[in-house]
């Protein structure tokens, strides 16, 4: 399961895997292996220990996202499945500020339909991505700017890698 992770502003990928054989998860947290075991105590408090160090951890739903208490400390949290269409439409109807193409599913980068820095209008394709010999072109959620073009062709992806940076 892969997740993206903001915690007071920074971004993490979170890949989670649990191995069926000892029935330990394995974490991925920015691409660096973090060993954890994790038990739920209670509603909303998760036991963890991570890295052979004991925490308790709390999640409180607010009307305005989450908050996760560590100890004391509380900090602002937003989870989200890239894969989940429902959080790609999310993203993609908002109307200021950058937006992100995001690959859909695992497959290879084939070509990119404009440059950086060129002007794209709303549902235009940037980028073909083959996957499962298919090939599925990426739209730009909006009108804008081709920022950057953050992968490079013939690339292999993953689902919710970013490929471009529409602003």
């Amino acid at each position: 399961m892969i997740y993206d992770v903001t915690i007071d502003g920074s971004s993490y990928r979170l890949d989670l895997n649990l191995d069926r054989a000892t029935g330990r998860w394995r974490c991925l947290v920015g691409g660096r292996e973090v060993e954890i075991d994790a038990v739920l105590a209670q509603p909303e408090v998760l036991s963890i220990l991570i890295e052979g160090k004991a925490w308790q951890i709390r999640r409180e739903r607010l009307a305005s996202g989450l908050r996760i208490w560590v100890g004391d400390h509380s900090y602002g949290a937003e989870v989200s499945d890239p894969r989940s269409l429902r959080n790609r439409k999310v993203r993609g109807d908002a109307g200021k500020g950058p937006r992100h193409l995001v690959a859909p599913m695992p497959g290879k980068v084939v070509r990119f339909l404009v440059g950086e820095n060129s002007p794209v209008e709303a549902g235009q394709g940037v980028v073909v991505v083959e996957a499962m010999k298919m090939q599925n072109e990426i739209k730009s959620p909006k009108k804008g700017t081709v920022l950057k073009l953050s992968v490079s062709e013939g690339a292999a992806v993953i689902a919710g890698d970013v490929l471009a940076i529409v602003e």
